[in-house]
């Protein structure tokens, strides 16, 4: 999938993969979309046929958060982490790592929501452990499960606005 003008992926420096995302909706929102579990069940899943199961998110600094998704067939995958920095509405930062690691180590998140004239980016950057980790993990095709996410996330947005506008 390529890139669309909204959502961007794209290497940085040695480690690091920075994404960004643009959504039409108020930065208050988009954080809550972000790191509310009935929220995040309903847009965090990657290509079609997941669902998420489990959905822990204790959003505090030393707090921790667990996700499992479930395939059509049963198949499971899980991850967790902790929480470094919290700062409503404006920035997350967070470890990551997976219970059946696909790429070596974990990776530290920071997640920045900018809002300019009611749209918001939000800037995700990784950075991994090692450069050959970085590229594995861009040459997975890890960029289409999240471009379908953050369009699932941009419909939530746009169903939780048109409620707060009644």
């Amino acid at each position: 999938m390529k890139p669309s003008e909204t959502f961007k992926i794209e290497p940085s420096g040695e480690q690091e993969i920075i994404m960004t995302r643009v959504f039409d909706a108020p930065r208050d929102l988009v954080f809550d979309a972000l790191t509310k579990p009935e929220f995040v069940q309903q847009w965090l899943l990657g290509p079609p046929g997941w669902s998420m199961p489990v959905c822990e998110i204790d959003l505090r600094v030393g707090g921790a958060y667990r996700y499992v998704w479930r395939n059509e067939d049963g198949r499971e995958m899980g991850m967790g982490g902790k929480y470094t920095d919290v700062v409503r509405p404006e920035r997350i930062v967070h470890t990551e790592r997976f219970d059946e690691a696909w790429y070596a180590g974990e990776s530290l998140n920071t997640w920045v929501l900018t809002e300019r004239a009611g749209r918001n980016t939000l800037a995700v950057t990784m950075r991994y452990e090692t450069r050959a980790t970085r590229d594995e993990v861009l040459d997975s095709g890890m960029e289409s499960g999240v471009a379908t996410s953050y369009d699932r996330l941009d419909k939530i947005l746009k169903e939780m606005s048109t409620e707060l506008a009644k």
